[in-house]
């Protein structure tokens, strides 16, 4: 089954985007482990691996509608990282940045009548409100932590993220 060509492309950037978000937690995975928070970055470590099952997922979806994908130009993520609070800061960011091009990939769908694409574009939209809940409620509660400068709490909340089961 064929998908519409400006879909298609649009989904083929999306599985770039993705792989793209998976160097940026890759990225600062190694900036929490440099600062010595081993389970912020076995979190952030977790999340770029699921970022890449994320990629593989519009991949296959565009493979079994006979489109082949092909990765994009990809830059190096430039961030501007210091604390674990601004690793969780771009962490949200580029949260905020992919539910966009989520919600822009249903719109067009919805626009090229193309019904084959809902239910992965769904998963993917409520994927998204879940991924931004979550790091917006970790940074929460960095910012709890961090504006009372309260170590302890710090380290605790890195060893409750170094729970986290990668997928």
């Amino acid at each position: 089954m064929t998908i519409p060509a400006k879909l298609a492309e649009a989904l083929n950037a999306q599985v770039t985007a993705e792989l793209e978000a998976s160097l940026v937690y890759t990225q600062l995975s190694y900036v929490l482990n440099d600062l010595g928070l081993v389970g912020m970055s076995s979190w952030m470590k977790a999340q770029a691996e699921e970022e890449l099952t994320h990629a593989q997922m519009f991949a296959d979806h565009l493979l079994d509608r006979d489109f082949v994908p092909a990765i994009g130009t990809i830059e190096a993520p430039a961030l501007s990282v210091k604390t674990a609070e601004d690793a969780f800061e771009a962490s949200l960011a580029h949260e905020r940045k992919i539910s966009g091009k989520i919600r822009a990939l249903a719109a067009l769908a919805q626009e090229e009548g193309d019904f084959d694409s809902r239910p992965l574009l769904d998963t993917f939209l409520s994927e998204q409100i879940e991924e931004e809940a979550t790091v917006k409620e970790i940074l929460d509660r960095l910012r709890l932590v961090s504006h009372g400068q309260d170590g302890s709490g710090l380290l605790r909340i890195d060893a409750e993220l170094s729970s986290r089961d990668s997928d």
